[in-house]
Parts: structure tokens; C-alpha cells; sequence
């Protein structure tokens, strides 16, 4: 079924627009409305390839994730369609594997992208963040959300499993039982509540929510950027290495920052007693 709403015949471009500001603060929108900014295949691997350009470019030290509209991200539009793969004649639609590899290069590859991005990732979340539009927003490091957003684990209304490492994620962030509640209920989660849980670090009235994440990520951008990567890598690792391992990385981290031009900065800036002027290297 070909998919004919006005959004979806834009440029790729316009549907994830991607703004690099002179501060090293570079804002990813999603830009859907019409559709509560559920997320297409051409969207996502547009999301993936932008945070791979963020790695590699020094310039960009902090990305913002955000979207237009009522909504954030409300989930995977399923009405979104690519051309199927040549196959021999009789073979099934949906051959052994197929899915496992979708879900391996489509919901989990994003969710890594975010996951494993060297820079701090903010998340403005202007409304409602259902399914891997929850995860989005989960995977990033600091998260802001308007006061009337909502979170939502949506796949058990539908019968499915979650995707987008929403079983990783949760119980990392909320522990075991509360992370099946809302994994097993698909209940709404409100701002207020997912901030009590520990899902959000800022809730703000819906029209300081940009101002709220660009002030974080001008803190961050402005940061010692090397630093903050390594940090991030060891926040993101721990949960799942033992201690010989975290303080084995922690070394390593260690020995490798101190190459950087910003931990010398750092030290030469105490012993001089002046703020100090981070490059983001």
C-alpha cells in the first residue's frame, strides 16, 4: 500500500531535520506531525546516519533529540512500506530470519546509535513517547520532558514484544519489578511519574522544554567533550561488567583522557585558578 499523506512525500531532509548551531549543539527534529511523529525506516536510518556524522565530527559536541507537533515519537509507522527484496519464485514473504534481522538493523541499530554516540545526547520530549518513541528517548544520557508528556510501553495492547532494547533499558533505569510493570501493563506514564522513577531528569512547563534542553547541552557542548564520552562509555558499561572488568575500563579510561588537550586544560586552569576553556578534545 502506497503511503500518499503529505508527510511522508517530503524530503528526507525535511522529515529529520538536522540543525548545527555555532555552539557545538547539533538539533535533531523529527518532523512528522501529522503523523504524531511515529518514525519511519527512512526516518530511522536518516537518525542513525546523522548520529554517526555527530561522532565523527569534532565540531558537534552535544545533540539534541526533539520533535514538532503534540507528539515525540509515538512509535514505528507500520503503514510505512520499502520495496521488498528480490526473492526465487515460491519462496515465503517472511523467510526464516527475516524478522530477527529487521530488528537487528532497524529498532536495535537506532536505539545503539543513541546508546553508543561519543557525545552527550539531551532528549526534548515535547509530548507523547509510545514504543521505540520511548526508547528514543530512554537511550539518550539527560532527558527533559513537558509537563504534560507521556511515556508508554505500548507493545502489550498490540500482542508484541518490545523492541528497541526496551527490556534492556528498563530494567537498567528502574530496576526488575517496576520495568515489567510497565513493560506487562502498557500503562501511560505521566512526566511526573516517569521522573519519580527515575525516566526523566527534568519536567518543565511544554513550552520550556527546547529552552530547558538547549541550556543543558550548552553546558555540555561548553564541557570537556573527550571526558564526557569516556564517562559516558563507563556509565553505559557498568551495569553489565563486574568489578575486574569497570575497574580494569576505568584505568583505560583514565590513561586515555589524559592525552587530551582539555584534561591538561582542566588541571592547568585549578593550578592557575581561572575558568577553564574546553576545546572538545
Amino acid at each position: 500500500m502506497t503511503d500518499t499523506r503529505p508527510s511522508a512525500d517530503a524530503p528526507i531532509e525535511d522529515q529529520v531535520r538536522w540543525e548545527v548551531h555555532d555552539n557545538g549543539v547539533a538539533w535533531l527534529t523529527l518532523d512528522r506531525p501529522d503523523v504524531a511523529n511515529a518514525i519511519s525506516p527512512d526516518q530511522r536510518d536518516r537518525v542513525i546516519e546523522l548520529l554517526d556524522e555527530a561522532a565523527r565530527l569534532l565540531a558537534i559536541r552535544c545533540v539534541v533529540i526533539t520533535a514538532t507537533g503534540k507528539a515525540f515519537c509515538t512509535g514505528a509507522d507500520l503503514r510505512a512500506r520499502r520495496d521488498a527484496d528480490p526473492r526465487p519464485e515460491g519462496a515465503p514473504d517472511q523467510p526464516v530470519g527475516f524478522v530477527s534481522r529487521m530488528i537487528t538493523t532497524g529498532a536495535q541499530a537506532l536505539i545503539a546509535s543513541i546508546l553508543d554516540c561519543p557525545k552527550p545526547v539531551v532528549a526534548a520530549v515535547n509530548g507523547t513517547a509510545a514504543g521505540i518513541g520511548a526508547h528514543i528517548a530512554l537511550a539518550c544520557d539527560l532527558v527533559v520532558a513537558a509537563e504534560d508528556a507521556r511515556f508508554i510501553e505500548v507493545f502489550v495492547r498490540r500482542a508484541l514484544v518490545p523492541d528497541g532494547g526496551g527490556a534492556y533499558l528498563l530494567p537498567r533505569l528502574i530496576g526488575l519489578q517496576r520495568a515489567k510493570e510497565l513493560l506487562f501493563l502498557g500503562d501511560d506514564v505521566s512526566a511526573t511519574d516517569a521522573k519519580a522513577l527515575g525516566l526523566v531528569n527534568r519536567v518543565v512547563p511544554a513550552d520550556q522544554v527546547a529552552t530547558e534542553a538547549g541550556a543543558l547541552a550548552d553546558r555540555l557542548a561548553d564541557g570537556p567533550t573527550r571526558a564526557l564520552s569516556l564517562t559516558k562509555m563507563l556509565c553505559n558499561r557498568s551495569l553489565d561488567s563486574d568489578r575486574a572488568t569497570a575497574f580494569h575500563e576505568e584505568a583505560w579510561a583514565q590513561e586515555a583522557n589524559m592525552g587530551t588537550h582539555d584534561a591538561q586544560e582542566g588541571v592547568r586552569s585549578l593550578v592557575e585558578r581561572r575558568k577553564p576553556d574546553y576545546l572538545g578534545w
